[in-house]
């Protein structure tokens, strides 16, 4: 053998004994080019080489068979190596709950498709009080879902439904799945479903167990990335209290009328990219929460996160922060985003009890249209009306209370929306300390510049305890 054959042949024993590359080792550092806010940056975690499909652990791609505890086997037995990646490959794979453990990777590989049983007893905690995410982990390290296959929460056997909200056609299909409808004819439950067993003793109880499709509970060094995560009982993708997160390129679906079908949930999380996503769902789209009362500042802040080059059709709101951020916002951007058809654009909505600071927000480069509601909205009075301008819009203040929500230091420019109802709007409150004779305006040190707004109803409803400063802002309309 020449010396040149000897040489190649290492070369490719050496090609194929090496870790192959993944998308999770890419480098994301670039992505913060030209941001205004200093904020600390992701690092995509690594995983080790090893990998076992689950089919070689008897699971079966039929739709029928229940692959829950090869699943489970995957995992453990990665874990005795160090980890790797459990492969879902091409079928269909109906399962129970899916647990991940530190160093381990679930790649769902494209034209596979995880589907959860509408068998709720397989998610039922042990003290039966609720149900468990469908795909969980909690203070694990270096985890990631990628691929680009489907994961589906079978969200139809869990969420109750509004006749409100869908069509003669839509309730009559649910009606023929069995469950129960309410005396008034408004609500309909997945109850006494066909050919699926309750778990509890009443519609109300059944619905209360629901949760989310992903959760990650304290975890650090993330990456969620390509897949399409599908109709959640629940919020869809919910990381709290998790560190070093990557979300890249995922796609977040459910219909437009599921009940509390958030799209994307960072609740508490710290060192956070949102890049490329696609949400279209029942509820908020990409949203901000850091917890209520002293239980978020317990837990802390959202900070350094950037969400940049999304897309958002369907959704309670686009860009989301609330209800609930007592533990406040540091370090966020928001950048090259665009939201169409969404109820609102950037929705901030927060209430006494559940209310924290933002310190450091710009918002920029947003596109929107066909924006049901208001372009921009910020409300104090998201649960408690009675904080509401009084007296003709004239200011009114109220006796200041532990939690009151802030929203100040935020920057919004370079958007342009075409056609929403109302262009901006603020419901804010003024609030007063008596022992101290301080007082604190919930909507401040907010300001939006130069963006065009195309509105069908009006173009400000800013209330008399709101200061928002607008800087070349056009407002236009028919």
């Amino acid at each position: 053998m020449t010396g040149l054959s000897v040489r190649a042949l290492a070369c490719a024993v050496a090609l194929l004994a090496a870790p192959r590359a993944t998308a999770q080792e890419a480098d994301y550092s670039q992505s913060y080019s030209g941001i205004s806010v200093e904020m600390e940056k992701v690092q995509a975690p690594v995983f080790p080489s090893n990998e076992v499909d689950i089919s070689t652990l008897g699971a079966k791609g039929d739709g029928v068979t229940l692959c829950t505890d090869a699943f489970a086997q995957a995992v453990k037995r990665l874990s005795k190596l160090g980890g790797g990646t459990v492969v879902v490959p091409r079928g269909v794979w109906l399962t129970g709950p899916i647990v991940l453990k530190s160093n381990i990777r679930l790649h769902v590989s494209d034209g596979a498709i995880i589907v959860f049983s509408p068998d709720k007893s397989l998610f039922v905690n042990e003290q039966g009080k609720h149900c468990v995410s469908m795909i969980r982990a909690s203070k694990a390290e270096n985890i990631g879902i990628t691929g680009r296959g489907i994961i589906d929460g079978n969200g139809k056997y869990w969420r109750v439904v509004k006749r409100s909200k869908v069509s003669d056609v839509e309730w009559n299909d649910f009606k023929k799945m069995g469950g129960y409808e309410s005396e008034d004819g408004k609500l309909w439950f997945p109850y006494g479903l066909n050919n699926v067993k309750n778990v509890t003793d009443s519609p109300e109880a059944e619905e209360s167990l629901r949760y989310d499709l992903v959760n990650f509970r304290g975890c650090k060094n993330i990456i969620v990335k390509d897949v399409t995560i599908q109709n959640s009982p629940r919020f869809h993708l919910h990381p709290c209290q998790c560190e070093n997160l990557i979300i890249d390129g995922v796609t977040v679906r459910c219909p437009w009328n599921a009940q509390n079908g958030d799209g994307i949930d960072l609740s508490s999380c710290r060192r956070v990219i949102v890049t490329r996503a696609t949400v279209d769902v029942g509820d908020d789209g990409i949203c901000m929460k850091a917890g209520a009362g002293e239980k978020g500042v317990k837990e802390g802040p959202v900070a350094d996160v950037l969400i940049q080059d999304c897309k958002v059709f369907r959704a309670h709101g686009g860009f989301v922060v609330g209800s609930e951020f007592s533990g406040g916002i540091e370090r966020l951007v928001v950048r090259r985003c665009s939201f169409s058809g969404t109820d609102t654009g950037l929705r901030f909505k927060s209430a006494v009890g559940r209310g924290g600071k933002i310190k450091d927000m710009v918002i920029s480069d947003v596109t929107m249209n066909d924006i049901k509601g208001e372009a921009v909205i910020f409300s104090c009075t998201y649960v408690d009306k009675k904080y509401k301008s009084v007296d003709g819009g004239k200011p009114a203040s109220f006796e200041l209370k532990p939690f009151t929500p802030e929203f100040s230091n935020i920057l919004i420019e370079n958007v342009v929306c075409r056609e929403s109802a109302i262009a901006v709007k603020a419901e804010g409150a003024i609030f007063s300390d008596k022992a101290t004779d301080e007082s604190l305006r919930t909507i401040h040190g907010i300001t939006i510049r130069n963006s065009t707004f195309f509105y069908t109803e009006a173009d400000k409803q800013l209330d008399a305890n709101s200061e928002l400063k607008l800087e070349g802002v056009n407002f236009l309309t028919f």
